[in-house]
């Protein structure tokens, strides 16, 4: 006979809790056959509860799904009268991941995981031809297309800037959503490059020519001799420019 089954849901910010009947058959097999496909189908209503409420309170605009695999043929759970689902330590409803399932109300305590999968579809600058690694790239190699943001762990690139004028980090392919991972600051100048100073301090800059004793990257620091002799640490602020804070 089915028998009400609160589900208690963390985490708070999600604040999702489901009312859900569990299957209990007279015959013991029947019991653990109905069982296992009553806890996946249970595991996959709270999944769809909580990413929809967690992309809601995130405003993320991104096509959700989810979907929840069996639990283990060889796993044979005891009648359950409260099931709590749970996101295990150190895993997020992202990608490839688990849904925790305990029964916190039964004669026999048990606590599994079933597989999950969660796809968010959305924008994102995806690779328009392949790149080879160390090119830098240009708006004639990025497009805009729909991709799964989950499919990898590294996060998409939203930002034109955040790729713009970039390095591959390794060999791009069609298609690809571009991430983090996958792009590096551009070497602008090598070692043994004349460069320009700019130095800075409380009410006045100055200029003047240099010589790169490191390679350049922008955003990173640089080794520069001056004409002086001195040596000195800046940032480098483009193709030819050290900027040093005195």
């Amino acid at each position: 006979m089915p028998t009400l089954s609160l589900f208690t849901v963390p985490p708070r910010r999600w604040g999702a809790v489901l009312a859900l009947y569990a299957g209990v058959a007279v015959l013991p097999v029947m019991a653990q056959e109905q069982g296992a496909t009553e806890l996946q189908a249970m595991a996959q209503r709270w999944v769809t509860d909580a990413i929809w409420k967690a992309q809601k309170l995130e405003g993320r605009q991104l096509r959700m799904e989810a979907v929840v695999g069996a639990l283990d043929s060889r796993v044979k759970l005891a009648a359950c009268a409260n099931v709590e689902a749970y996101v295990p330590p150190g895993t997020r409803l992202w990608g490839r991941t688990r849904v925790g399932m305990r029964c916190v109300d039964g004669m026999s305590r048990w606590n599994v995981t079933l597989p999950l999968t969660v796809k968010a579809f959305g924008d994102a600058w995806v690779v328009k031809t392949q790149v080879a690694s160390g090119v830098n790239l240009t708006e004639s190699d990025i497009t805009l297309g729909e991709v799964d943001w989950a499919e990898d762990a590294s996060p998409v690139l939203t930002d034109r800037a955040a790729w713009l004028g970039q390095t591959a980090s390794r060999v791009l392919s069609t298609g690809q959503a571009l991430r983090q991972n996958m792009v590096r600051p551009a070497q602008v100048f090598q070692a043994g490059a004349p460069v320009k100073i700019v130095a800075q301090g409380p009410g006045f800059q100055i200029s003047s020519e240099a010589q790169a004793l490191s390679a350049g990257v922008i955003g990173q620091q640089a080794r520069v001799r001056m004409d002086n002799g001195r040596v000195a640490t800046g940032t480098v602020l483009d193709v030819r420019t050290v900027k040093i804070d005195l």
